[in-house]
């Protein structure tokens, strides 16, 4: 028989979540400096948001005000998303980091100097992908968006695959939006469920992002969402939503997701948590965080930049991202459990700098004392 609890047992009442702190007072200034039609960061820690704020407009000459629930386009900060997707599916023993396009691709004439490129080699920028895709006419016929986008990507490996690496897998580093394409592909094949779908069921839903999609956020012919920018005419254009809101379909998994910032953070969360030995849930358990971010050529790791400024303690995981109407960056700081995220959308002029010059002022503002 249980004992009854003493008297003086009741339990504590629940300690309430501190509110994250505003933003709004730093970044105003830096976007009116720069002249950016809305400007976005996110500051959190493994565990809690610490800091948010979005200021301007979602169209320059409007009148409707970003909101920290708008989804921003995420360019190439999708990469490592791809990576984290190709990392469960090697987990699940789906496919192997050691598994190569020629064996993805049985039915496809390959160029013999692919014969070694790995999975890994693709998602490290090591393969020997090219960094652009205009060889013989490709990227125009990817921009005609043929077929489903499974099929777009299948057009996008063929063309690439046919025609000799830029360099022998595994011996250089060069950024390739088509290497990350290829590895998207071999993942979809593999798995048998086109990427966008893949990536939404394995990563999306059990991370709880409800906000991440494809391509341009918001809906035609509305202004519920930020629009990306483009300068012409001597001033900032917004792009309206319809053909070329974004690049083709093909590149999804080198750079077409949208997300919130607050989606985006818990993204964020589940590799900082990772490069600081925490636990996690299924599925994510199963996940190499070492391979994941450990750098190889030039310091590239999977989708990630790791570097070791001297203005942080120890090391830290980098990418930005930009289909040259939007511009966002994202930099966790694991040793200070730190995260910082960075959105604006438009990508000309000063866009960098001014993400640069947030991610560096949050990061001086919310680290822990003692590592600043």
């Amino acid at each position: 028989m249980p004992l009854a609890p003493p008297a003086d047992s009741a339990a504590a009442p629940p300690v309430a979540e501190e509110a994250p702190e505003s933003l709004a007072e730093l970044l105003e200034p830096l976007r009116a400096e720069h002249g950016l039609p809305a400007l976005a960061a996110l500051v959190r820690s493994s565990e809690r948001v610490l800091a948010e704020g979005a200021v301007g407009l979602r169209r320059a000459g409007g009148d409707a005000p970003v909101t920290l629930d708008d989804r921003w386009h995420l360019g190439s900060c999708t990469k490592s998303m791809t990576a984290t997707l190709a990392a469960l599916l090697v987990a699940r023993g789906t496919l192997a980091w050691s598994t190569t396009v020629v064996e993805a691709f049985p039915e496809l004439t390959v160029d013999p100097g692919w014969a070694p490129a790995t999975l890994e080699e693709l998602v490290t920028n090591s393969a020997g992908a090219p960094a652009g895709l205009d060889q013989d006419g490709l990227w125009g016929r990817l921009w005609e968006h043929t077929g489903t986008p499974s099929e777009q990507r299948l057009t996008l490996v063929e063309g690439v695959l046919a025609r000799p690496p830029d360099s022998p897998p595994g011996t250089r580093y060069l950024y390739s939006n088509g290497g990350f394409s290829i590895a998207g592909a071999m993942l979809e094949r593999a798995a048998g469920v086109p990427f966008e779908e893949l990536l939404a069921r394995e990563l999306f839903a059990p991370l709880g992002l409800a906000s991440a999609g494809f391509g341009a956020p918001g809906t035609p012919g509305a202004v519920d969402a930020p629009f990306g920018h483009v300068f012409r005419g001597g001033a900032l254009v917004p792009c309206e939503l319809g053909p070329g809101d974004d690049n083709p379909a093909a590149i999804t998994p080198a750079g077409r997701v949208h997300a919130s910032l607050r989606d985006w953070g818990r993204y964020a969360a589940l590799h900082l948590g990772g490069a600081r030995g925490a636990p996690r849930d299924p599925p994510f358990d199963a996940l190499d965080f070492e391979a994941l971010h450990r750098p190889r050529l030039d310091g590239y790791a999977m989708g990630w930049v790791a570097s070791a400024p001297d203005w942080c303690r120890g090391p830290l995981l980098w990418h930005n991202g930009s289909n040259t109407m939007w511009y966002c960056e994202i930099a966790l700081f694991p040793e200070e459990d730190l995260a910082v995220l960075v959105a604006t959308n438009t990508a000309h002029g000063t866009a960098r700098q001014a993400a640069g010059e947030v991610l560096r002022a949050l990061h001086d503002r919310c680290a822990p004392p003692g590592s600043r």
